[in-house]
């Protein structure tokens, strides 16, 4: 599973459209939000630093849920954008909660634990878990 890092606006009207969880590392406007749903009209999850994630206006918010697009808080841990525009979620991750879920363990554990172990944000977690991707 992989998230696409952006880190300026101008960027926005480079995506491809198909693009479907995407990591804003700028302080986005209105705007730059709305760009984005239109670039990326598959979009459904915009995740954010925390401290950008607490600016975002409350119509955005209800535009994004409106929209069914998720807007999470969350980091993109070591990823280095000049090496790779992509942040790869390890499939060992994936894989540890495909197996917590078979394990009958229930979805606030497995945020948890998984959240813990791999500072991947327990929103994403909870994502992932809705999703069931395969790596």
């Amino acid at each position: 599973m992989k998230i696409r890092v952006v880190s300026s606006r101008e960027e926005i009207f480079t995506l491809n459209p198909n693009e479907r969880i995407v990591h804003l590392a700028f302080r986005p406007s209105n705007k730059d939000i709305f760009s984005l749903v239109e670039n990326c009209p598959k979009i459904e999850v915009i995740q954010l630093p925390k401290s950008y994630r607490r600016t975002v206006s409350k119509s955005i918010e209800m535009f994004l849920e409106m929209q069914r697009i998720q807007l999470i808080e969350g980091d993109v841990w070591g990823h280095r954008k000049d090496i790779n525009e992509y942040y790869r979620i390890p499939s060992s991750i994936i894989e540890e909660i495909k197996e917590l879920k078979i394990e009958g363990k229930s979805t606030e554990a497995i945020e948890e634990k998984v959240s813990r172990e791999s500072k991947l944000n327990p929103e994403m977690v909870a994502y992932i878990l809705r999703k069931d991707v395969t790596a």
